[in-house]
């Protein structure tokens, strides 16, 4: 498996690196935040970003898309991680579009998608209830009333949940609540009768969503029973895609850092000049380039539907875990006291790193996951 971008997928890295550069910088997300803008992200930014294709990379072409594939989407989202963008990738070009795809019926595709890829409509998945990533501890109960389902429970750390046009639910309509079996998933409006919906702010500026349902009727998405198989699917795009953000994160505070070193003085020359520190941004560029490997690997393996996609993703999760984590907290500590201030913008990535690491498995569930598909 080459680790190296096709001419198509270097151009789309170029293209979102000047994009969310000049669109999207840190600022922007500051603005966010200070305004307390209710929607946490901005809807003419996400149009444009449809405008450009990138929300079709995984939809197929009878469907509006382009069918790009989860390598290409992943430039986006590194590109996305360098400024800290809050947007809908996440939630609706990766996941809503992932699900829809891979489950919905003809009808549910000709309806969604063609909104989806326009940017005119916002999707969120609604499947923890718990404080840590458990995807098969499913308490909320679907209950068949005739032709239909009636949906009862309460969902946490719905990313965009409050500004979702559609929730994709996940329910068990049979099993105990920690069975692999007996998951399905379901499409909800969100703003349909009985949703009762509560915006999270968290330490990272972004959305996420607690969402109540009281007896709402829901659409089955795919097979009654079958959603375990499909989260899995999705989960593993998931993981890499936001690995490929993360990675992002962490070079542009490793480049920040290293600039750092290099412009700020103590006793007469550059403190990067110190052989401490110097070991210490070693490791950081280190450790973002084995991360750069390990999520073209899986992202890759997943255009590729190799056998080893699965592994590959959860370990590139893990390790982009790791790595910013390691730069998060190296950057604010290597800036020194002016890195511990809201005014300067390297503790930005230290707070991303916190929700990031919690999204889709924090390092021990990958490293569990990990030993799991290898047989351990």
């Amino acid at each position: 498996m080459p680790l190296i971008l096709s001419s198509e997928a270097q151009m789309v890295r170029d293209t979102a690196h000047a994009f969310f550069k000049e669109r999207a910088p840190i600022t922007a997300l500051r603005k966010l935040r200070d305004s307390n803008d209710p929607d946490g992200l901005s809807r003419a930014l996400w149009r444009e970003m449809a405008e450009l294709g990138w929300t079709g990379f995984l939809v197929p072409e009878d469907h509006g898309g382009t069918d790009f594939g989860v390598l290409g989407l992943a430039q986006v989202m590194e590109a996305a991680g360098r400024t800290l963008a809050a947007s809908a990738l996440v939630s609706t070009a990766l996941v809503g579009a992932s699900l829809l795809a891979m489950a919905g019926s003809d009808d549910q595709k000709a309806e969604h998608l063609p909104p989806l890829v326009a940017g005119e409509r916002l999707f969120a998945l609604a499947f923890e209830e718990g404080s840590r990533h458990q995807p098969y501890r499913i308490a909320v109960a679907a209950t068949k009333q005739g032709a239909a389902y009636r949906l009862s429970g309460q969902k946490v750390f719905v990313l965009d949940g409050h500004v979702a046009d559609v929730l994709i639910v996940a329910a068990r309509t049979s099993g105990a609540r920690d069975d692999r079996d007996g998951i399905t998933l379901f499409l909800v409006p969100g703003d349909a009768p009985g949703v009762t919906r509560q915006r999270t702010i968290m330490i990272d500026s972004r959305n996420a969503a607690q969402i109540r349902f009281d007896n709402v009727s829901a659409e089955v998405l795919g097979r009654v029973g079958g959603g375990a198989d499909v989260l899995d699917r999705l989960l593993d795009r998931a993981r890499a895609c936001l690995a490929a953000e993360m990675l992002g994160s962490a070079a542009e505070a490793f480049e920040r850092t290293v600039q750092y070193l290099k412009d700020r003085k103590q006793f007469g020359v550059a403190i990067g000049s110190f052989q401490a520190l110097k070991h210490r941004a070693a490791q950081m560029f280190c450790e973002v380039e084995v991360t750069r490997s390990a999520v073209v690997a899986a992202c890759s393996a997943l255009d590729e539907n190799a056998n080893d996609a699965s592994a590959l993703a959860v370990l590139a999760k893990g390790k982009a875990n790791d790595t910013l984590d390691l730069c998060g907290n190296e950057g604010v500590q290597m800036h020194g006291g002016i890195g511990m201030t809201d005014e300067h913008e390297i503790g930005f990535f230290m707070k991303r790193a916190r929700v990031a690491r919690a999204t889709f498995g924090d390092t021990a569930f990958c490293r569990d996951r990990y030993a799991a598909l290898l047989g351990y």
